[in-house]
């Protein structure tokens, strides 16, 4: 087990360049600051990278480190506290489940769905409008609104089978005009 005297000399040597110090560091510190950033996460594989970018701050920054009677142990644990928490704040702030942004995204129809809806439109009203004055009616009210063939009949004063003819001729007429 390293000392505080040990990793205040690694730090030291670290700061310098030495590889051997941030090895040796390494070895002596990495059990306790993984622990630390696993309880932050609760993520295996979040941990390990942290705990990376841990020892990557350390190598740059070891030089900050400052012999004032403190821990250096403490020293290492904050950083790698922190670095756990700025991860952690991050996840929270990007959904790791892409189908979170899917379920939030505009679910309507893009630009080119609604060009090709407004030219379909245009056709099929251009066909409505072939089509004998009180038919296109009947074919909006049963179609679009969902009238009954029986209110139909009634509104237009027809028999209820006559009702059901035009509907039927109304949408043959429909489908040729719209394939052409």
């Amino acid at each position: 087990m390293a000392t505080r005297d040990d990793i205040e000399n690694w730090l030291g040597q670290i700061a310098l360049g030495d590889r051997a110090s941030f090895s040796a560091l390494y070895s002596a510190t990495s059990a306790k600051l993984f622990g630390v950033i696993l309880r932050v996460l609760d993520n295996r594989a979040e941990a390990e990278e942290v705990l990376q970018e841990v020892y990557m701050r350390v190598w740059r920054h070891a030089g900050r480190y400052r012999v004032n009677g403190l821990s250096p142990m403490t020293w290492l644990i904050t950083i790698a506290r922190n670095a756990a928490v700025d991860r952690k704040r991050r996840r929270v702030a990007i959904p790791a489940d892409m189908s979170a942004i899917d379920s939030e995204s505009d679910s309507g129809p893009g630009p080119e769905q609604r060009a090709i809806a407004a030219s379909e439109n245009a056709r099929l009203s251009d066909c409505m409008d072939e089509l004998a004055e009180g038919h296109a009616e009947a074919v909006r009210r049963a179609y679009l609104d969902g009238e009954t063939y029986a209110a139909l009949a009634s509104r237009f004063d027809v028999p209820l089978n006559t009702m059901r003819t035009w509907l039927r001729r109304s949408l043959l007429k429909l489908r040729e005009c719209l394939s052409r």
